[in-house]
C-alpha cells in the first residue's frame, strides 16, 4: 500500500492559536495546496452561483465574503515567506502560482451568473435593514466586479484576463530582479585606512559580515544598516560614489535583472486595463477610491507642499555647500557627499549624532518601551511565547492581550537583515480578522525590518532612524491587531491606500518625547536614562532638512503621477521620463547611472502606484491628529480610546473621513504639518 503524505497546509493547524505550523511546510507543499484550495474555492462559487434560492445579502454577498478561506491561509503563508525567507525554489512556486490566483481571481469576478445575484442585492440595498459596515462591504463587493470588469463585453473580458495575467507575473518577476541585485553587490574592503571615518561600531558590524560569507576584510552590501552609516561617515570620496552608484542604480544595466521594459510594460498594461474600463488614465481609476478623489486633489496636497519645501531645500542644499567648503572641499556637492557632509553639518550645529544615541537603543529595550507605548495607550501586553512556531530562528513570536485578558492577537517580529528577506520595512498579516457565528477569530500580524544586527562584543544597538521605523511598522501593526470588524476585506488596514499610513506614521511623533523615551532609553552598559541634554539635540535637530527630506518625498509622488497620468503607452527612455517627471524638485545634477523607476517597488512590486502621495497626506492627517495628544496629554486615556474605537479597531468598514472626522470633530488642514516641520 502506498503511503499518502499528507500536507499539513490542507489540515487543521493543530498550534497555539491556530498559527502556521512552520517546521512540518516544506517548499513541495505549496503548488499542491494553492491547487487543492483553488479547487474548494471554486466549489464554494459553485454554490453560490446554483443557490435556487433568490439572491439576499446573506447567501450571496456575505457567502462571496466568506469563501477562499482556505485559500487565502495558504497565500497568506506563501507571499509573506517570499518576502521575508524565500530562496530560488519559493520563486519558481511564485511564477508558477501566480497565474493560477490570477485566473481564480478572475473567473470569479467576470463570472455573470454571480454578478447577476450580486447586482440583484445591490438594485435592491434600500429597502435592506443594513449596518453601516454591511453597507460598506455591499457596496465594495458590486464596485470591486465592476472595477475588475464585469460590465465587459466577451471580447473585453478575454483582454481583461490576459492583461491582468501578465500583470501579476511582471510584478512578481520585478521584485525578483531587485531582490538578486540587491544580494549580488558586495563591496569587499582590505585595506583598513579606507573605513577612515567609519565609527568603530560599524567596522566591527562590517567584519562580522565579512566573516559571516568565509571573507576577510570588512563587507559592505547594498543592506540598509551597511549602506547608510558608510554613506554618512566614510571619508573616502570614491568609495561613498562605488557604494551608492550601486545601491541607485539596482535593475539598471541592461542585463538580465534589468527593469526598465517591466516598468513600460506595467504602465502600459494598467493604462490599457484603466481604459477598458472606461478610465481615462490609470490614476482615474485607482484614485476614485481614495481620499483624494481624482488627479486635481493628489496635485493640489504636492504643489501646496512643494511651495513650501522647493525653496527651503535649496537653502539647505546651499549650507552644506558652504559648511563643505569650509573643510576644504572644492568639489561639487553629489548626491554621494550629501548625507556625509550633511551629517558632519548636523553634528556642528546640534552636538548630535547617531553614535550618541545608539548606546540608549538597545534593541530589546526598544521592543519594551514600543511595547510599552501600546500598552499605556492602549492597555494591551505582550508575552513571548516560544511554542508558536516561527519561519526563521531569529523571529520572536508574541501572544498580545486585551487589558481585560481577552486574546487579541498573534503578533510576529522580525528584526534583522538576510539574502532571503527583501529591503525595507513593512507589516502584514498571515490571517486577518474576523467573525463568524459568535466567534470572533483574531489575526497574526507580522513586522519585518532590516535592523542593526549585534556584533561580537555589543548587542543589537538602533539608530534613531530605525526606533522610528520600528514605530512606524508597529502602528501597522496595531491597525491589524486591534481590528474589531465583523469581515475580513473591511477588517484592519483593509482600508483605502491613503489612510493606511496614518496609524503607523501617527506613532512616530512619540520618538522626539522625553516622556516617553525616559521610560526605556537606558545606556545599555550603565543603565543610565537618555540624558535630557541629549533628548533636547534630538528635539532641536527634528527638522533638520525637513525642506530637503519634504522636496525628495515629493518627487516620487511626482514622478508615480507622471507614470500612472500618461494616456498613451510609453516607449521612450524611462531614464529620460524620470528625469523629466521630477525635474521640478531636483537640487542635484542628474547621474547617467542610476534610476528609481527601476527599483521603486512601492510603484511596480506592490500597492501605491496613483499612491504615493499618500504619505505626505498621511503627515497631514497624523500631525493632525497628535496634536490632540499634544494638548490633552501625550498616553491620554480618553485621546487614546478614541482613536482606537474610531481609527484602529473600525478598519475600512467607513470612509475614512467619516472616521477621521469622529476622533478630530474636524477635518484636517496642513497647518499641524507644515507647523511640526518648521516650514509654515
Amino acid at each position: 500500500m502506498v503511503k499518502i503524505k499528507v500536507n499539513p497546509l490542507l489540515q487543521d493547524f493543530k498550534t497555539p492559536h491556530a498559527t502556521a505550523p512552520f517546521p512540518l511546510i516544506k517548499e513541495e507543499h505549496f503548488l499542491p495546496a494553492f491547487k487543492e484550495c483553488i479547487k474548494t474555492g471554486e466549489k464554494e462559487i459553485e454554490k453560490i452561483v446554483t443557490n435556487k434560492e433568490a439572491p439576499t445579502f446573506e447567501n450571496t454577498v456575505v457567502a462571496l465574503e466568506n469563501s477562499g478561506r482556505l485559500l487565502n491561509r495558504t497565500a497568506g503563508i506563501f507571499y509573506n515567506l517570499l518576502s521575508s525567507e524565500t530562496n530560488d525554489q519559493i520563486q519558481a512556486i511564485a511564477q508558477e502560482v501566480s497565474p493560477l490566483l490570477t485566473k481564480f481571481q478572475n473567473d470569479i469576478n467576470l463570472n455573470p451568473d454571480l454578478f447577476v445575484r450580486i447586482k440583484k442585492v445591490y438594485t435592491g440595498k434600500d429597502q435592506l435593514d443594513l449596518t453601516p459596515e454591511q453597507q460598506m462591504l455591499l457596496e465594495n463587493t458590486y464596485s470591486g466586479f465592476v472595477r475588475r470588469g464585469a460590465n465587459l463585453s466577451d471580447d473585453d473580458k478575454e483582454k481583461f484576463r490576459q492583461l491582468s495575467t501578465e500583470l501579476s507575473m511582471l510584478t512578481l518577476k520585478f521584485g525578483e530582479n531587485i531582490l538578486k541585485e540587491t544580494n549580488k553587490y558586495e563591496l569587499l574592503i582590505t585595506e583598513k585606512d579606507q573605513l577612515s571615518g567609519l565609527p568603530e561600531s560599524e567596522v566591527e558590524s562590517a567584519a562580522g559580515r565579512a566573516k559571516s560569507k568565509g571573507k576577510v576584510g570588512w563587507l559592505f552590501d547594498l543592506s540598509m544598516p551597511a549602506y547608510s552609516p558608510f554613506m554618512k561617515y566614510t571619508d573616502n570620496r570614491d568609495l561613498r560614489k562605488e557604494l551608492y552608484l550601486a545601491y541607485n542604480s539596482k535593475s539598471f544595466k541592461g542585463d538580465e535583472l534589468d527593469n526598465q521594459e517591466n516598468v513600460k510594460r506595467i504602465v502600459a498594461i494598467r493604462l490599457e486595463m484603466a481604459k477598458l474600463l472606461g478610465y481615462q488614465n490609470y490614476a482615474d481609476y485607482v484614485l476614485e477610491k481614495r481620499m483624494a478623489i481624482n488627479t486635481d486633489g493628489v496635485y493640489k496636497l504636492l504643489n501646496d507642499l512643494y511651495d513650501a519645501s522647493y525653496k527651503v531645500a535649496l537653502k539647505e542644499k546651499a549650507e552644506v555647500t558652504e559648511y563643505a567648503k569650509s573643510l576644504d572641499f572644492e568639489n561639487e556637492i553629489m548626491l554621494w557627499d550629501w548625507a556625509y557632509y550633511s551629517e558632519k553639518l548636523k553634528v556642528k550645529k546640534f552636538d548630535l549624532n547617531d553614535e550618541m544615541l545608539k548606546p540608549y537603543f538597545e534593541l530589546s529595550q526598544v521592543i519594551d518601551g514600543v511595547f510599552g507605548l501600546a500598552t499605556e495607550l492602549y492597555g494591551i501586553s505582550f508575552k513571548e511565547n516560544r511554542n508558536i512556531p516561527v519561519y526563521h530562528e531569529e523571529v520572536l513570536p508574541y501572544e498580545v492581550y486585551n487589558a481585560d485578558g481577552t486574546f487579541l492577537s498573534v503578533l510576529y517580529a522580525d528584526f534583522h537583515p538576510r539574502t532571503g528577506k527583501r529591503g525595507g520595512a513593512w507589516m502584514n498579516e498571515f490571517k486577518g480578522q474576523w467573525k463568524d457565528n459568535g466567534v470572533d477569530s483574531r489575526p497574526h500580524i507580522t513586522i519585518v525590518m532590516n535592523f542593526t544586527r549585534p556584533t561580537g562584543t555589543k548587542p543589537a544597538l538602533l539608530t534613531f532612524d530605525e526606533v522610528n521605523t520600528f514605530l512606524h511598522e508597529f502602528g501597522h501593526a496595531l491597525h491589524g491587531m486591534l481590528a474589531n470588524s465583523t469581515y475580513t476585506s473591511l477588517s484592519g488596514t483593509n482600508v483605502y491606500r491613503d489612510f493606511v499610513e496614518l496609524p503607523s506614521q501617527i506613532m512616530e511623533n512619540w520618538a522626539v518625547e522625553k516622556e516617553f523615551l525616559d521610560r526605556f532609553a537606558k545606556h545599555y552598559q550603565t543603565g543610565e536614562t537618555i540624558p535630557s541634554g541629549l533628548v533636547k539635540k534630538i528635539k532641536d535637530s527634528e527638522n533638520f532638512q525637513a525642506g530637503y527630506l519634504s522636496n525628495r518625498q515629493l518627487s516620487f509622488g511626482f514622478l508615480d503621477m507622471a507614470w500612472h497620468t500618461l494616456t498613451e503607452p510609453f516607449t521612450g527612455s524611462v531614464k529620460d521620463f524620470e528625469e523629466q517627471a521630477w525635474k521640478r524638485t531636483q537640487i542635484f545634477p542628474v547621474i547617467s547611472e542610476v534610476c528609481m523607476s527601476t527599483q521603486f517597488s512601492h510603484l511596480f512590486a506592490g500597492g501605491y502606484a496613483a499612491g504615493y502621495y499618500g504619505y505626505k497626506w498621511a503627515e497631514v492627517l497624523d500631525a493632525d491628529a497628535f496634536s490632540v495628544f499634544k494638548e490633552k496629554g501625550l498616553f491620554n486615556k480618553d485621546v487614546a480610546t478614541s482613536f482606537r474605537k474610531n481609527i484602529l479597531e473600525k478598519g475600512g468598514t467607513e470612509h475614512p473621513m467619516v472616521l477621521y472626522k469622529r476622533f478630530r470633530g474636524k477635518e484636517p488642514t496642513v497647518d499641524a504639518l507644515l507647523e511640526r516641520s518648521g516650514l509654515k
